[in-house]
């Protein structure tokens, strides 16, 4: 079954989000991590933010995780599926 035949299935969308929004998630917190953890470890959210989210940069932050996460989660739903 090609690719295109298995995202006709209704089962797919579902499946897809099950796999990408966790790793979504995950995705996020590791980034997070390594970009600032000293200051997460001290509380200081605000410093947080500014590495993270201000100026823009959040667009890039999640958009990166996103487009990740999908392909991540349609490629394995798509070699699941049978």
């Amino acid at each position: 079954m090609t690719f295109s035949q298995k995202i006709k299935q209704p089962i797919f969308w579902p499946n897809l989000a099950k796999i990408a929004i966790p790793f979504f998630v995950i995705l996020v917190l590791i980034s997070l991590f390594m970009n600032s953890w000293h200051a997460i470890f001290e509380g200081d959210f605000n410093t947080v933010s500014k590495i993270n989210f201000e100026q823009g940069k959040w667009k890039a932050f999640f958009t990166i995780k996103l487009l990740a996460s999908t392909f991540y989660g349609g490629y394995v739903t798509a070699k699941n599926m049978k």
